[in-house]
């Protein structure tokens, strides 16, 4: 498939589909590339405003998303089988399938697919919103490298891709798909924290925000050990260990290790009830 030819479809057009193809035509598509079909009309309105007018939006899947290359799966969970049903089966042999949807295996998404249907599983996250996600992709049976590989250069538009075994895909999710909400608790708790001691709350928000960003691009950006960054700052006797000091006696990394496995846990049971 060539990037300048391809249409990509969204059966689901919400937060993660417009996402995702905000991103898509940011650097490589036209918004003529993009398709997509959800029977309700303002989520449909929305898309069609922030991905652009030139996508082709229609209320069902058949005929909306027929002349697509690749279908993105972006619907929830316990309304996965009925979407399945509306996608035209004889137009899918010749398809790659990308399924969105948290806690549903390859294994159940191939059963309610005609038999051979190439298939990728993905587990973005929410910043993918603003290109800054994290996305974990595992290719099903059929699915080949070509596909996975003009997968992964799709969703490179929206943040960093990790190519994963399927049985990590729940670690994935308890990490990067569920992270952001610990890091927004975090942000939180900070703000709080600089508005105990005097600081106006939307500064305190701004500094704690920035703070967050800032450490979290010197890790990705110099590749040193977090621990090692965190060395450089801790003077001896100085504020920053009384913090961390604190922390510890409040078992913050604890219950940061404990929330990961607990997210991936439950993805887990989601995937088998």
């Amino acid at each position: 498939m060539q990037l300048q030819t391809i249409r990509i479809g969204f059966l689901g057009t919400g937060r993660m589909a417009t996402a995702l193809a905000t991103g898509f035509t940011r650097d490589l598509l036209s918004a003529s590339q993009i398709l997509g079909a959800d029977p309700v009309a303002a989520s449909r309105e929305h898309f069609l405003r922030t991905v652009g007018d030139d996508a082709v939006v229609g209320e069902t899947a058949d005929p909306s998303l027929n002349d697509a290359d690749i279908i993105f799966l972006a619907v929830k969970p316990q309304v996965m089988k009925a979407a399945l049903a509306t996608l035209h089966p004889p137009t899918l042999s010749s398809k790659l399938v990308v399924s969105v949807a948290a806690g549903m295996t390859i294994s159940t998404l191939e059963s309610g697919l005609p038999s051979g249907t190439r298939l990728i599983r993905v587990i973005p996250n929410t910043p993918s919103l603003i290109g800054r996600g994290a996305c974990g992709v595992s290719r099903g049976r059929f699915a080949t490298e070509e596909d996975e590989k003009i997968v992964n250069e799709l969703l490179e538009t929206v943040g960093v891709v990790e190519n994963v075994p399927e049985k990590l895909l729940d670690a994935v999710t308890g990490l990067s798909g569920s992270g952001p909400a610990y890091v927004f608790q975090i942000i939180e708790a900070l703000s709080d924290g600089g508005v105990e001691v005097g600081l106006p709350r939307d500064m305190a928000t701004r500094l704690a925000a920035q703070t967050v960003a800032g450490a979290a691009e010197m890790v990705l950006q110099t590749g040193e050990h977090p621990g090692m960054l965190k060395d450089a700052v801790t003077s001896p006797g100085g504020t920053t260990i009384a913090a961390i000091h604190e922390m510890e006696k409040a078992g913050v990394r604890a219950a940061l290790m404990n929330a990961v496995v607990a997210s991936a846990k439950r993805s887990k049971e989601l995937a088998d009830p």
